[in-house]
């Protein structure tokens, strides 16, 4: 389960749930573009171009958290038992996340949400039965 970024069970809801209704399709891409551009402006002296190519120094430097993110995010890998593959996949998760806001920092709503995207790792540990 390790390789794979995004993990999410969809239930087709039967109305929208909220006040706000959600981002048409135009909206949507209209914002993944400009995350795009945001990457690739971010990484335009590197030999990368995309949040899901950081490995090492670049990702502990592009994808920084502050204190209170990263310590949930530490929470979460602990009770879970998750790798430290995971720990990266979450964090570029969280960078992409922030890129889609426009915003320049992780926070840590960014975090969590790109923590919920595991959520098929949390039901596959915690209902795993010991041996």
């Amino acid at each position: 389960m390790d390789r794979i970024d995004l993990q999410v069970d969809v239930p087709r809801p039967k109305e929208w749930p909220g006040s706000t209704p959600p981002l048409s399709s135009k909206a949507m891409r209209d914002q993944v573009y400009a995350a795009q551009t945001i990457q690739l402006e971010r990484y335009r002296r590197l030999p990368i171009r995309w949040n899901s190519e950081l490995f090492g120094s670049y990702l502990r430097t592009h994808a920084a958290l502050d204190k209170a993110s990263a310590e949930l995010l530490q929470i979460t890998l602990d009770s879970l038992g998750l790798s430290m593959r995971a720990y990266d996949r979450i964090l570029k998760l969280a960078r992409t996340i922030a890129d889609l806001e426009a915003s320049a920092d992780i926070q840590s709503r960014h975090v969590a949400e790109a923590i919920q995207y595991r959520q098929l790792d949390r039901q596959y540990i915690v209902t795993e039965e010991p041996l």
